[in-house]
């Protein structure tokens, strides 16, 4: 039986945060690992019966966040999530709710 490690409840998609030599990496690569640990960190703590769970997707050029929040359309589509915001208290953050 396979089992989800249990997530932070809050996760930084920056790479910097989790890819030793960022540097090294192009920007589509990047991006492309940042939505890979946000689905693994969402999907795990779907596992886990979280109420929810917040994402760092930052400013930038909003790539990022952009591709999120298509990423969370679809979660939401399939009933996996309840609902997805932006944090109250920073923009920056994207807050899922995962049950109801």
């Amino acid at each position: 039986m396979r089992t989800l490690p249990k997530p932070p409840k809050t996760v930084d998609l920056h790479a910097e945060a989790f890819v030793d030599d960022f540097q090294s990496y192009e920007a589509d690569e990047l991006l492309a690992l940042s939505i890979d640990r946000f689905r693994e960190c969402l999907d795990s703590a779907i596992y886990w019966d979280f109420s929810e769970i917040k994402f760092i997707h930052g400013k930038g050029k909003g790539r990022l966040r952009e591709v999120l929040y298509e990423e969370l359309r679809d979660y939401k589509n399939s009933g996996s999530i309840s609902s997805y915001y932006p944090a109250y208290h920073n923009e920056d953050i994207v807050v899922v709710q995962i049950g109801v």
